[in-house]
Protein backbone atom coordinates (compact mmCIF):
# COMPACT_ATOMS: atom_id res chain seq x y z
CA UNK A 1 0.00 0.00 0.00
CA UNK A 2 2.83 2.42 0.83
CA UNK A 3 4.40 1.90 -2.61
CA UNK A 4 1.04 2.58 -4.27
CA UNK A 5 0.72 5.81 -2.26
CA UNK A 6 4.22 6.86 -3.25
CA UNK A 7 3.44 6.26 -6.93
CA UNK A 8 0.16 8.09 -6.70
CA UNK A 9 1.79 11.05 -4.99
CA UNK A 10 4.89 10.73 -7.18
CA UNK A 11 7.19 11.63 -4.31
CA UNK A 12 8.86 10.70 -1.13
CA UNK A 13 7.28 9.35 2.04
CA UNK A 14 8.78 10.68 5.27
CA UNK A 15 8.29 9.02 8.65
CA UNK A 16 7.69 11.49 11.49
CA UNK A 17 7.16 10.40 15.09
CA UNK A 18 4.97 12.38 17.48
CA UNK A 19 6.06 11.57 21.02
CA UNK A 20 5.69 13.02 24.47
CA UNK A 21 4.35 12.39 27.95
CA UNK A 22 1.01 10.86 28.86
CA UNK A 23 -1.95 13.12 28.00
CA UNK A 24 0.17 15.71 26.15
CA UNK A 25 -2.17 15.64 23.13
CA UNK A 26 -0.32 13.39 20.66
CA UNK A 27 -3.41 11.56 19.39
CA UNK A 28 -5.31 14.85 19.11
CA UNK A 29 -2.46 16.45 17.13
CA UNK A 30 -2.41 13.59 14.62
CA UNK A 31 -6.21 13.52 14.32
CA UNK A 32 -6.26 17.28 13.73
CA UNK A 33 -3.91 17.19 10.75
CA UNK A 34 -4.33 13.74 9.19
CA UNK A 35 -6.03 13.54 5.81
CA UNK A 36 -7.01 9.94 6.49
CA UNK A 37 -8.94 8.42 9.38
CA UNK A 38 -6.35 7.90 12.09
CA UNK A 39 -5.52 4.34 13.01
CA UNK A 40 -5.48 4.45 16.78
CA UNK A 41 -4.87 1.88 19.50
CA UNK A 42 -6.53 3.68 22.37
CA UNK A 43 -7.88 1.63 25.25
CA UNK A 44 -9.74 2.49 28.44
CA UNK A 45 -7.58 3.47 31.38
CA UNK A 46 -7.93 1.32 34.48
CA UNK A 47 -5.29 2.83 36.80
CA UNK A 48 -4.97 6.09 38.76
CA UNK A 49 -4.34 8.14 35.59
CA UNK A 50 -8.03 7.71 34.68
CA UNK A 51 -8.73 11.03 36.39
CA UNK A 52 -6.78 12.79 33.61
CA UNK A 53 -8.45 11.10 30.63
CA UNK A 54 -10.58 8.07 29.82
CA UNK A 55 -8.41 6.40 27.14
CA UNK A 56 -4.72 6.11 26.34
CA UNK A 57 -2.66 4.97 23.37
CA UNK A 58 -1.20 1.52 24.03
CA UNK A 59 0.70 0.87 20.78
CA UNK A 60 0.51 3.75 18.29
CA UNK A 61 -1.50 6.24 16.31
CA UNK A 62 -1.03 6.52 12.55
CA UNK A 63 -1.99 9.34 10.22
CA UNK A 64 -0.91 10.81 6.91
CA UNK A 65 -0.66 14.26 5.39
CA UNK A 66 0.39 15.19 1.86
CA UNK A 67 2.53 18.30 1.89
CA UNK A 68 2.50 18.47 -1.89
CA UNK A 69 2.69 16.12 -4.86
CA UNK A 70 6.26 15.20 -3.98
CA UNK A 71 6.12 14.81 -0.20
CA UNK A 72 3.91 12.74 2.10
CA UNK A 73 4.36 12.65 5.86
CA UNK A 74 3.47 9.48 7.73
CA UNK A 75 2.79 10.40 11.35
CA UNK A 76 3.33 7.80 14.06
CA UNK A 77 2.17 8.71 17.57
CA UNK A 78 3.78 6.93 20.50
CA UNK A 79 2.24 5.88 23.79
CA UNK A 80 3.13 8.31 26.57
CA UNK A 81 3.05 5.95 29.52
CA UNK A 82 6.44 4.45 30.38
CA UNK A 83 4.96 0.97 30.68
CA UNK A 84 4.52 1.06 26.89
CA UNK A 85 8.00 2.44 26.19
CA UNK A 86 9.00 -0.72 24.29
CA UNK A 87 6.97 0.77 21.42
CA UNK A 88 9.25 3.82 21.26
CA UNK A 89 12.05 1.80 19.62
CA UNK A 90 9.64 0.11 17.24
CA UNK A 91 8.04 3.38 16.14
CA UNK A 92 11.35 5.27 16.04
CA UNK A 93 12.87 2.84 13.52
CA UNK A 94 13.45 4.74 10.26
CA UNK A 95 12.13 8.09 11.45
CA UNK A 96 13.57 11.20 9.82
CA UNK A 97 12.49 13.48 12.64
CA UNK A 98 10.18 13.80 15.61
CA UNK A 99 7.89 16.16 17.45
CA UNK A 100 8.22 16.15 21.25
CA UNK A 101 4.86 17.35 22.55
CA UNK A 102 4.54 18.59 26.14
CA UNK A 103 1.54 19.87 28.07
CA UNK A 104 2.03 23.43 29.34
CA UNK A 105 -0.64 22.97 32.01
CA UNK A 106 1.13 20.05 33.75
CA UNK A 107 4.57 20.71 35.29
CA UNK A 108 5.23 16.95 35.49
CA UNK A 109 4.87 16.82 31.69
CA UNK A 110 8.29 18.46 31.30
CA UNK A 111 9.89 16.00 33.74
CA UNK A 112 8.39 13.09 31.81
CA UNK A 113 9.53 14.62 28.51
CA UNK A 114 13.17 14.57 29.68
CA UNK A 115 13.21 10.76 29.74
CA UNK A 116 11.35 10.45 26.44
CA UNK A 117 13.57 12.96 24.66
CA UNK A 118 16.74 11.25 25.95
CA UNK A 119 15.46 7.93 24.62
CA UNK A 120 14.70 9.37 21.17
CA UNK A 121 17.97 11.30 20.95
CA UNK A 122 19.87 8.10 21.78
CA UNK A 123 17.82 6.17 19.22
CA UNK A 124 18.69 8.34 16.22
CA UNK A 125 20.45 11.68 15.71
CA UNK A 126 17.55 13.21 13.79
CA UNK A 127 16.08 16.72 13.87
CA UNK A 128 13.24 17.37 16.27
CA UNK A 129 11.03 20.18 17.50
CA UNK A 130 9.42 20.74 20.88
CA UNK A 131 5.74 21.69 20.73
CA UNK A 132 4.15 23.09 23.87
CA UNK A 133 0.46 22.19 23.83
CA UNK A 134 -2.30 24.05 25.63
CA UNK A 135 -0.68 27.47 25.60
CA UNK A 136 -1.39 30.58 23.55
CA UNK A 137 2.13 31.93 23.64
CA UNK A 138 5.52 30.69 24.66
CA UNK A 139 7.07 32.90 27.35
CA UNK A 140 10.83 33.43 27.56
CA UNK A 141 10.76 31.76 30.98
CA UNK A 142 9.02 28.63 29.69
CA UNK A 143 11.29 28.48 26.65
CA UNK A 144 14.38 28.72 28.88
CA UNK A 145 13.01 26.15 31.35
CA UNK A 146 12.30 23.67 28.54
CA UNK A 147 15.70 24.16 26.91
CA UNK A 148 17.42 23.71 30.26
CA UNK A 149 15.41 20.66 31.35
CA UNK A 150 15.64 18.96 27.93
CA UNK A 151 19.28 20.04 27.40
CA UNK A 152 18.59 21.40 23.92
CA UNK A 153 20.40 24.05 21.91
CA UNK A 154 19.02 27.28 20.48
CA UNK A 155 18.77 25.70 17.00
CA UNK A 156 16.03 23.30 18.17
CA UNK A 157 12.66 24.98 17.56
CA UNK A 158 10.38 25.30 20.59
CA UNK A 159 6.87 26.39 19.63
CA UNK A 160 3.54 27.06 21.27
CA UNK A 161 0.94 24.66 19.91
CA UNK A 162 -2.77 24.02 20.04
CA UNK A 163 -3.14 20.34 19.09
CA UNK A 164 -6.81 20.98 18.20
CA UNK A 165 -6.00 23.73 15.68
CA UNK A 166 -4.96 22.63 12.18
CA UNK A 167 -2.94 25.80 11.46
CA UNK A 168 -1.04 25.46 14.73
CA UNK A 169 -0.21 21.83 13.99
CA UNK A 170 0.89 22.81 10.46
CA UNK A 171 3.32 25.34 11.94
CA UNK A 172 4.86 22.63 14.13
CA UNK A 173 5.25 20.22 11.22
CA UNK A 174 6.66 22.94 8.97
CA UNK A 175 9.23 23.85 11.64
CA UNK A 176 10.30 20.20 11.71
CA UNK A 177 10.47 20.05 7.89
CA UNK A 178 12.65 23.18 7.83
CA UNK A 179 14.94 21.55 10.40
CA UNK A 180 15.13 18.45 8.21
CA UNK A 181 15.99 20.56 5.16
CA UNK A 182 18.70 22.45 7.04
CA UNK A 183 20.31 19.14 7.93
CA UNK A 184 20.08 17.80 4.37
CA UNK A 185 21.36 20.98 2.63
CA UNK A 186 24.84 21.02 4.25
CA UNK A 187 25.23 17.29 3.50
CA UNK A 188 24.38 17.79 -0.19
CA UNK A 189 26.62 20.87 -0.44
CA UNK A 190 29.63 18.75 0.63
CA UNK A 191 28.81 15.89 -1.75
Amino acid sequence: MASRNRRRHGGQAVKIVVTGPFAAGKTTLIRTISEITVLSTERGITDETRSQKAETTVAMDFGRISIDRDLVLYLFGTPGQERFDFMWDVLGEGMLGYVLLVDATRPDSIREAVTINAAFRAMAPVPFVVAVNRTDALTDELDAALRDALDIDEHVPVLACDATDKESVKEVLLALLYSLLQEVEPATAHA
